[in-house]
């Protein structure tokens, strides 16, 4: 087994699958799951929401922008609908590049990693503190002037510096041609999105399971998007981007545009 691989402590990858009805997982990550969900009952919803967010976001990047490259950093296991399986579905030609560090989502990469004929899928080992790594990788497979749709999907909350975060955000924007798009989603413990229940399950995780997390506000969370266009609904719940009738999530959603 890779020695990178801990199976004596849980990890957000193999938690979140588990929470997503998925059997790439170990004891110690089902304890910590259902734990957590007993702080925060709805936990199970949000993951289930943001995953139903990105295939949205993809499809109307896809259809409605004509956006054919994308980056996906933080993917974690493979499940239904990856990022390559709704953009091809749009369009066979997409090309789709994958990036994550955890050992058991590179394990799996084969089985992520059947691209249409017409399109490619690449992973890239690396992680989302190193973007420039990351664009180094990814330059080999997208061709950065062209339009490009950069995806962190519960990533940032990983980056426990805010300044961090957004030098991250920075860094991989900057190198993106005009027209490309950051889609971002991000846990908060605002209430108006019930989010109150998120702090002891937050303090929990970060006693129990790895990498350690961190909430942020609507404020922190927009400023992401410094410099971009949001795209309609703006910052909202991610379960209501694009489905405006769908119950609320603890969870940002938004999508931003270079101009």
């Amino acid at each position: 087994m890779n020695d990178r691989i801990r199976t004596d402590i849980a990890h957000n990858a193999r938690v979140w699958n588990y929470w997503l009805g998925g059997k790439d997982n170990y004891p110690v990550d089902r304890g910590v799951g259902d734990q957590v969900t007993a702080f925060y009952p709805s936990i199970g919803e949000v993951a289930r929401a943001d995953r139903a967010f990105l295939g949205r976001v993809v499809t109307r990047l896809a259809d409605g922008t004509g956006i054919r490259q994308f980056l996906d950093i933080g993917t974690g296991l493979p499940t239904a609908d990856n990022t390559h399986e709704v953009a091809q579905r749009v369009s066979p030609d997409a090309r789709i590049v994958y990036v994550d560090n955890d050992p058991i989502v590179l394990t799996h990469a084969r089985a992520l990693l059947t691209s249409s004929p017409e399109g490619v899928t690449e992973y890239v080992d690396a992680d989302a503190h190193d973007p420039e790594r990351i664009l180094a990788a990814a330059g080999e497979v997208l061709d950065l002037e062209r339009p490009v749709a950069v995806l962190m999907l519960g990533i940032l909350n990983f980056v426990l510096d805010t300044d961090e975060a957004r030098s991250i955000v920075r860094t991989l924007m900057a190198a993106m041609p005009s027209g490309s798009h950051l889609v971002l989603t991000h846990p908060t413990l605002e209430p108006e999105l019930g989010g109150e229940g998120n702090k002891a399950a937050m303090a929990f995780w970060n006693e129990n399971a790895t990498p350690p997390i961190t909430a942020r506000t609507r404020e922190e969370f927009t400023s992401f998007f410094d410099g971009l266009e949001l795209l309609e609904p703006g910052v909202v719940s991610c379960s209501r981007w694009g489905a405006p009738e769908a119950a609320a999530v603890a969870q940002f959603g938004a999508v931003g545009r270079k101009p």
